[in-house]
């Protein structure tokens, strides 16, 4: 049976915490990747990044409806909502606007278990991660190509 190390990528395209929103445009452009692994300096997973979240940052920032009542505000929303997005539309690097905790696999997890694994949490991209550290990724397009063969 076919497992994540049969099919990843090794070669690791990533960014870390610090590179600029910028710079991780010109990669998803330069690359043609939706979705980018964060890692630290000694190639440990933080978290993942996707075009959707830097196209999220542009979003308008929904201001929450407050009301009066005798002299008392009461706002319509969630303070800890509102204060996340001005975060989001305020950030300036990948370490602003990231996801943490993505959704892993090892290099022995089944091409049926990988296909379970981006269905079930609506992921595109599999970091392939051993003993702490990325060794590949495992793109949908990567099943697909398994599926023609």
């Amino acid at each position: 049976m076919l497992t994540a190390r049969d099919i990843m990528t090794e070669e690791i395209v990533s960014v870390t915490l610090e590179t600029s929103l910028a710079d991780l445009a010109k990669k998803f452009v330069e690359t043609r990747f939706s979705n980018l692994p964060v890692l630290d300096g000694e190639g440990h997973l933080l978290g993942i990044i996707s075009e959707t979240d830097l196209i999220e940052k542009h979003k308008p920032l929904h201001i929450p409806t407050v009301m009066t009542l005798f002299d008392w505000v009461f706002t319509l929303g969630s303070e800890k909502r509102f204060q996340e997005e001005v975060d989001r539309v305020t950030a300036a690097t990948v370490g602003e606007l990231y996801r943490e905790d993505p959704v892993t696999c090892s290099p022995d997890t089944t091409v049926r278990e990988l296909a379970g694994l981006m269905s079930q949490h609506r992921v595109h991209l599999l970091p392939v991660v051993d003993d702490g550290k990325m060794v590949g990724v495992v793109a949908r397009l990567d099943l697909i190509r398994v599926m023609e063969d």
